[in-house]
């Protein structure tokens, strides 16, 4: 039997995905906010790793694969016309979070609340501990504008949590 899929084997997929799953997924949440969905993204990018047959240089080459493959393959969903067509934003059920913390799910419903560029920068830095250069090379724009973006995120989620913003002075 002749099938398309790649020359890993089993043992090392198994690894791969166990060291990233939750990983994948928490970037799959982010965008689609929605956990049904949210498990078909993460099959599909794993179904994605095994049909091309990748070959990593390092587990870091690995884990930042498979972020922008999640970020890639959930902004295609979320630009489907069957995604435009199917439930309003503003519809979705009250978000739940993979910590059980209450102050942690509060922090997550008003990171996700933020326009996607904030957003996207905070959770790298703060939930996959990125460096700014790493974020950088990921999202293909200058550290600078990372670093305008996480700072402009914290003083947004800041405020959205309540408290207010104020810059120390030098």
């Amino acid at each position: 039997m002749n099938n398309n899929f790649s020359i890993l084997t089993e043992k090392e997929f198994v690894e791969i995905y166990q060291r990233n799953v939750d990983t994948v997924y928490r970037i799959c949440y982010i965008y689609l906010r929605n956990h049904d969905d949210t498990e078909d993204a993460v099959q599909s990018v794993f179904m994605k790793l095994l049909k091309n047959n990748k070959k990593f240089e390092s587990s870091e080459h690995e884990k930042a694969w498979l972020i922008l493959t999640s970020k890639n393959y959930c902004k295609d969903v979320l630009k489907s016309w069957w995604r435009k067509h199917r439930i309003s934003i503003d519809d979705i059920p009250e978000i739940a979070c993979w910590d059980n913390s209450q102050i942690a799910c509060e922090v997550l419903e008003k990171l996700l609340s933020l326009p996607a560029k904030y957003k996207e920068v905070l959770y790298l830095y703060y939930y996959e501990g990125y460096s700014i250069k790493d974020i950088s090379k990921l999202l293909g724009r200058n550290e600078s504008t990372i670093q305008t973006q996480l700072s402009t995120g914290r003083k947004r989620l800041k405020i959205s949590i309540g408290g207010e913003y104020n810059e120390k002075p030098y």
